[in-house]
């Protein structure tokens, strides 16, 4: 195999000693702050050396001579020092040393060295005229234009170069920047019309956030008009709508044009800026984002904790800003409009700086606070908190209002400390006409809910035998009102959110509707009426729970025993219970049926609002997106649009299944409250429901064939006759198929039902029966035959005195649901063709149902903000009302009661 020569390194390292070789290449560490003064630190060999001669330099990497000893050094670090004698100054390049002409070698005041390196001398030359020494004193050069004649500036008057008018010692309360600066730049700006000075005593004024009446607004005052002096505020408040460009108008989502003009601490002027993304938004966050809170229209919110001394390092000094709207004009030039600037810290204050609006803001001051020197850490470090610009619609015709202004808010925090910092753009307009007719829609509303709870109090009164107005009247005046209220409420605020719903988010073109300000008079009012109303709703919830739990209801037994010889003298009977039981616990399940089934609304209502995405349309924007991409800003959601859109869907979702329950599911698949009363005549059995103490309904299931309890066949054959037409209608009237009616009783039938009932309400219930021969239980099955025998007698006409007629409502008794006639000699049955007894259950209470559960989802959602978890507890709530219903609902029944109390053990 070939092998390549040898490199001449190769050689090379052969020469080498062994022991170079094997030597370790390991140094001490050091740095040149481990040196001492008298050596430096060799960068090459990073070691310390000594110095041949003079001692250690600043930079601690070469050393220097000391003071009065001419330095020669051709650039190593080393160097040759000359020890000058007392007659002997030390050159200014300090390189030789010069003898000096006069006894001292120190020149006086007005004078400077003059250095002559050909004789190795040095003299004193008197700077006459209008010229003095310069700052290092080897020339002179012609006065500042701000001393006096003859250069002359008393040392006290010398502030920042310049000769001030005032001494230092004048000026009070003031910051140490303002110490260094704020005399000179007056005199300047005062004096000399110096465009940096006026913008860096304009600074000094707005520097002093705290402060309406600050010693830099004092001097900035007194200069008075000044074609260099910049804006400060704007002078009337007329102004503030009267300047703004007229025929201004945005289209839905355009981006609004913004120009920031830049100024340094010192007043130099940085140039323009388009506002855009995070110029002014200290808060991290995605470009997309950023740029939404210029989307006219769009209500932007921005908010982060950040800690004070990474905002102190980004911005060492402040840099102030001026905001201009840059819109076109009628004629196509681009025009700029200031935007005025409120500080929240001395707005409202006194002095002018309070009163009106300004034009310059900073957003971080670390200069305020340094103390002593400018190198300093400061004590404080001054950060705008917060920035709200807030835009006011319509932007044509001019108004006292101005389209657009800013909102700063300071405060000073201590550079160990965090920063909660906030950029907000909001929306507002005149609410004056909405609240007026909000006003008059809730006093009319009002006044119908009246007038409502009135003819209700009154229909009570008639059907309850009231004479005279007492405590249970006012009572359920107020029950009535708190429902007929509600509803008031419910409407208002329901009419308010559609309202706003259509109006802002239905904006195609130009934009000229916001939504109510968060917080404002508006949204308030929106909560407390839409609480009220949810708190009226759970009265007349409770109320109608009331009323339902204190009916008496009756099961009428029509059956007779077969077995003529059987004496009933004892109240005993062979006719089997078990029909009236069946009767009973049919309806204890139609209790809480309803038209709509509360786990498909809950579903229904979650998938439109979450999967499909309609709760974005709540958000305070003009977008329309169901499924916003993901990265987009996302508006804070608005009370009034997302209960508007919660409703809407709930009351939508409710009516569509009211709807196909009404005509499809009752008419094709089952119909309960008709299947009832087909039961109570395959049973019968008839139900009286007393809901008042004269007033009630009744369901006639009296058997067309004389008897139920009979056997399969014979139950078959007596339907194939009904169906043929071969027996005679159900209806309490021959040749009538009515089954159910309206009943308005008497007060003389009323008294004895009552009469014949006292044994049975006088005997307490819950007691075990142990056997059949308890007293108590015997003599309630006692009176549970005799009112029976009484009621199917008067339903059979047998008490002339106690009689009834049956007749139909006039349509206007059926609108007021109030009955005209009084009962005075005879009951009166009303035809019920449309089942009214269902008032009696949940089926016929489905409004009130449905607007709780309305006002319930909302609610919930009002306080979490939360679809799923108002869904959830939407949910536990319905489900605990249900089984309240059906519980209480039990004790009404009188047969089943009877039962269930006799075979307790």
């Amino acid at each position: 195999m070939l092998r390549s020569a040898p490199t001449p390194l190769y050689y090379l390292l052969l020469l080498l000693p062994a022991q170079c070789l094997s030597q370790s290449t390991s140094i001490p560490f050091l740095q040149p702050g481990n040196c001492s003064s008298s050596q430096f630190y060799n960068v090459a060999k990073y070691s310390c050396n000594a110095c041949n001669q003079g001692i250690q330099a600043s930079d601690g990497v070469r050393c220097t001579c000391p003071s009065g000893s001419a330095v020669t050094t051709l650039g190593s670090p080393q160097v040759t020092c000359t020890q000058c004698t007392a007659a002997q100054k030390v050159s200014l390049d300090q390189r030789v040393c010069l003898n000096c002409n006069a006894s001292t070698c120190a020149c006086g005041s007005g004078a400077v060295s003059e250095e002559d390196y050909m004789t190795l001398t040095s003299a004193c030359v008197t700077c006459t005229g209008n010229t003095m020494p310069n700052g290092v004193g080897d020339q002179c050069v012609l006065c500042p234009p701000t001393y006096r004649s003859n250069c002359f500036c008393p040392t006290a008057n010398q502030i920042g170069g310049v000769c001030v008018s005032s001494p230092q010692s004048a000026l009070t309360s003031v910051t140490y920047w303002e110490s260094l600066y704020l005399s000179s730049s007056y005199d300047v700006c005062q004096g000399n019309n110096n465009f940096t000075a006026c913008q860096a005593l304009t600074n000094m004024v707005i520097m002093n956030a705290f402060s309406s009446t600050s010693t830099a607004y004092s001097l900035y005052s007194s200069i008075g008009s000044n074609d260099v002096l910049p804006a400060l505020i704007y002078s009337t408040v007329s102004q503030l709508g009267a300047t703004a460009p007229s025929n201004l108008s945005f289209q839905k989502n355009a981006q609004i044009q913004f120009q920031l003009a830049k100024y340094d601490l010192r007043g130099n002027f940085l140039g323009w800026q388009t506002l855009n993304g995070g110029t002014l938004q200290m808060c991290p966050n995605t470009q997309s984002a950023w740029d939404a809170a210029f989307k006219f229209g769009t209500y932007y919110s921005l908010s982060c904790s950040l800690a004070v001394s990474n905002l102190f390092q980004a911005v060492p000094e402040p840099v102030f800003y001026e905001l201009f709207l840059l819109y076109t004009s009628t004629s196509g030039a681009n025009m700029l409009w200031p935007i005025p600037v409120w500080n929240a810290n001395i707005q409202g204050g006194s002095g002018v700086l309070g009163s009106f609006p300004l034009r310059r803001f900073f957003l971080i001051d670390g200069i305020s606070g340094r103390q002593a020197n400018l190198s300093s850490q400061p004590s404080y470090v001054t950060v705008a908190t917060s920035l709200a610009l807030s835009v006011y619609l319509p932007l044509s015709p001019l108004s006292s209002q101005p389209p657009f202004q800013l909102t700063v808010t300071y405060q000073k925090q201590n550079l160990q400390t965090s920063a909660q910092v906030s950029f907000a753009v909001t929306y507002t307009q005149s609410q004056g006409t909405y609240e007026r007719d909000t006003d008059i829609a809730l006093g009319v509303l009002g006044s119908l809910a009246a007038v409502v709870a009135i003819l209700e109090t009154t229909s009570w009164l008639r059907r309850s035998g009231q004479q005279n107005i007492g405590i249970m009247v006012i009572v359920k005046f107020l029950a009535f009102s708190c429902g007929a209220l509600s509803n008031a409420f419910f409407l208002v605020v329901y009419g308010t959110s559609v309202y706003w719903l259509i109006a802002f988010k239905g904006q195609t073109t130009t934009v000229t509707v916001t939504l109510p300000p968060s917080g404002g008079q508006v949204e308030t009012d929106f909560i407390i009426y839409m609480s009220l109303a949810f708190a009226l709703k759970v009265l007349e919830l409770l109320h109608l729970l009331v009323t339902q739990l204190t009916a008496n209801i009756f099961l009428i037994d029509w059956e007779r025993s077969k077995d003529k010889s059987t004496s009933n003298s004892q109240g005993k009977s062979n006719v089997s219970i078990w029909r009236t039981v069946l009767v009973a616990n049919e309806w204890n399940e139609i209790q809480t049926c309803r038209k709509q089934s509360p786990m498909f609304q809950l579903f229904m209502v979650l998938l439109l609002l979450e999967v499909v995405g309609l709760k974005n349309i709540t958000a305070k924007d003009l977008n329309l997106d169901l499924n916003p991409s993901a990265g987009s800003y996302q508006a804070p959601w608005s009370i009034i649009l997302r209960f508007g859109i919660a409703a809407s869907m709930w009351l939508a979702v409710g009516l569509v299944q009211v709807l196909f329950f009404i005509f499809i599911y009752e008419r094709f698949v089952e119909d309960k409250i008709k299947q009832f009363a087909d039961l109570c005549s395959l049973s019968n059995v008839s139900v009286l429901v007393l809901t008042h103490k004269c007033y009630g309904y009744y369901i006639h299931g009296r058997s067309v064939h004389g008897q139920a309890d009979v056997s399969m066949e014979m139950m078959m054959d007596n339907l194939r006759k009904e169906e043929e037409n071969l027996c005679p209608l159900r209806g309490l009237e021959p040749g009538s198929d009515v089954q159910t009616f309206e009943v308005v009783l008497s007060d003389r039938t009323r008294e004895q039902y009552d009469k014949i009932m006292q044994p049975l309400k006088e005997a307490p219930r819950g007691q075990k029966a142990g056997n059949e021969k308890n007293p108590m239980l015997q003599q309630r099955i006692r009176t549970y035959y005799t009112v029976n025998r009484f009621l199917s007698a008067l339903l059979d006409h047998v008490y002339k005195d106690l009689d009834y007629v049956v007749k139909n409502k006039l349509l206007l008794e059926n609108i007021l649901d109030l009955e005209f006639q009084q009962p005075l000699d005879k009951s009166i049955f009303y035809k019920d063709e449309r089942h009214h007894f269902n008032r009696a259950l949940f089926y016929g209470n489905e409004l009130v149902l449905l607007l709780f559960d309305t006002l319930l989802f909302c609610i919930i959602d009002l306080g979490t903000q939360n679809f799923i978890l108002a869904t959830i507890l939407t949910f536990v709530i319905q489900m605990f009302v249900q089984i309240l219903r059906s519980l209480i609902g039990k004790k009404n029944l009188s047969a089943q009661t009877l039962v269930e109390e006799s075979f307790l053990i």
